[in-house]
């Protein structure tokens, strides 16, 4: 699991995190880090020994596929964009997070009686 500031990821939702970043526009395994870190306005980071085997894990899966080309900074860099595949698997990750917070949160917000 990853940690910063005291959030920590539960099991699966780095590969949601990295379908919602890479839903916005194709990026390189660095880009997905950094992107992921501004979407939560630096409350989360990710480690790059997470993130590659995911990368590979979700390309596998077809969710995500990859190809070659150049960074910013010249260096050969693998860039991943979402599939149709993918952005149905997001969607319906998104939906089950969101009623997976919503009962989460009903529980919590119980008074005593």
């Amino acid at each position: 699991m990853e940690k910063n500031a005291g959030i920590d990821l539960l099991q699966g939702t780095l590969d949601m995190l990295v379908l919602k970043a890479v839903s916005l526009g194709p990026l390189h395994g660095y880009g997905v880090l950094l992107r992921i870190q501004q979407l939560s306005r630096e409350r989360l980071e990710i480690q790059q020994g997470s993130l590659y085997p995911a990368l590979y894990r979700l390309e596998h899966e077809g969710w995500i596929a990859g190809e070659w080309g150049q960074s910013e900074n010249k260096r050969r860099a693998r860039f991943y964009r979402l599939t149709a595949t993918g952005r149905r698997r997001l969607e319906a990750e998104t939906k089950k997070w969101n009623e997976f917070a919503g009962v989460v949160g009903a529980i919590l917000s119980t008074e005593s009686e």
